[in-house]
């Protein structure tokens, strides 16, 4: 069912939002400083295309450091990031087939929003990032 889900989801809005984070990683790993960001959005970028059977848990060893890079991120690239999943999302929940991807784009605005000091892991395992 993960793997049905998944394509769909790909089809319908998961390629664009890769897209958008592979765009803003790359943009961040351009500018020297902001490295860190890009490697988080070619991890969300990941997450994006493929979401299913997948979740973020929080990372324990994230301390004021991520914490002032989500400020950063929201800034300068989150906030696009969020209205990108925000509109998919709406569009996504007018049609009754596309409620579930839609859902599952809300539930993405938390990491799209803060992605440093989270970890994605298989849902199966999600404590083992712990």
């Amino acid at each position: 069912m993960k793997f049905i889900l998944n394509v769909l989801w790909l089809v319908l809005s998961g390629f664009w939002l890769a897209l958008g984070y592979v765009f803003a990683g790359i943009i961040c790993c351009i500018l020297i400083i902001t490295i860190p960001f890009g490697i988080a959005s070619f991890r969300i970028a990941g997450y994006a295309l493929w979401p299913f059977g997948r979740t973020t848990v929080p990372r324990h060893d994230a301390g004021a450091g991520s914490a002032i890079g989500n400020v950063i991120w929201i800034i300068f690239a989150g906030w696009w990031l969020a209205l990108g999943h925000i509109i998919t999302g709406i569009a996504l929940c007018v049609t009754i087939i596309g409620i579930p991807f839609g859902i599952a784009n809300f539930k993405m605005l938390p990491i799209s929003l803060m992605p440093l000091g989270r970890d994605i892991v298989p849902t199966d395992e999600p404590f083992a990032a712990r």
